[in-house]
């Protein structure tokens, strides 16, 4: 069975590099948000919505077009990915699987993806990776990659540039390891999961743990002017600091549905949404 696995490092950007990431990620949002603007006039209108290929078009307009000329500084394929996430997120919302899609602001989910392995290359020896427009970029080498490159998102978050490297390989069909059969799944809150045999894990409280140094971060902050180099210095403590207590979820959740898949053949959960709890 083919198998799709991201690979996800911290990146170690150079100052212009660094500068050029910002532009194209802005760049990226400003295509997505222009995007969703034209979409709305058309239905506002009584217009039928653009395709992704006529929003291609007219990515082309804008790209040639003197007010926003700026945009042919980034590379076309990650604004083309732009709109297609676009096209999935009016996909999601029709389908009752997601919210209407809604513009994006900065500093909230800065990314950009190059889609295209042919323009992607890895040199694991010296610890760096080749992208478009960027030149070689070094990354924290922690592990090995497996698979062909299928595609490579850069994304920001805390203040700390990351690479997800998606790939692709064979590999045999996972065989449960414990021989159990089927088990069922209780999401709770006293219990942050019951398995149907009687096993529970309970809940991490990673926020507890965080909690003296998140309030005196915050206590911080809201003494500071806003939007001055102090205020903003203290922003990023207190964003480091939820970065860490949402790494510590991310972790747990990880090692418990890891162990629940490698003991059972099939999983059973319930049907409502988790974060109503």
């Amino acid at each position: 069975m083919k198998r799709r696995q991201a690979f996800k490092f911290a990146l170690m950007p150079g100052g212009q590099q660094e500068r050029q990431m910002r532009r194209f990620a802005g760049s990226c949002r400003f295509v997505f948000n222009k995007a969703l603007a034209l979409q709305k006039e058309r239905f506002e209108r009584g217009e039928k919505r653009l395709s992704y290929a006529g929003l291609c078009k007219r990515l082309t307009e804008w790209r040639n077009s003197a007010e926003t000329a700026w945009l042919a500084d980034a590379p076309v394929h990650p604004l083309q990915q732009t709109l297609k996430d676009l096209e999935r997120a009016y996909a999601n919302f029709f389908a009752q699987r997601a919210d209407f899609p809604r513009f994006k602001k900065k500093g909230q989910s800065d990314r950009f993806r190059y889609p295209d392995p042919k323009q992607i290359r890895i040199d694991p020896d010296n610890n760096r990776l080749f992208l478009p427009k960027l030149g070689w970029l070094r990354y924290r080498n922690s592990r090995d990659v497996f698979g062909a490159v299928k595609n490579v998102t850069v994304s920001h978050s805390c203040g700390q540039w990351f690479v997800s490297i998606q790939t692709e390989r064979e590999i045999e069909q996972p065989i449960p390891q414990g021989g159990a059969g089927a088990v069922g799944i209780d999401m709770g809150v006293a219990r942050f999961a019951t398995l149907s045999d009687g096993t529970f894990y309970a809940p991490l409280n990673s926020v507890k743990r965080h909690e003296t140094a998140l309030r005196k971060a915050q206590q911080a902050l809201s003494r500071k002017t806003k939007f001055s180099n102090n205020w903003k210095k203290a922003k990023a403590r207190v964003q480091r600091i939820h970065s860490r207590i949402g790494n510590a979820r991310r972790d747990y959740l990880h090692n418990i549905t890891t162990t629940i898949s490698q003991n059972h053949s099939m999983v059973c959960i319930e049907d409502f949404q988790v974060r109503n709890m």
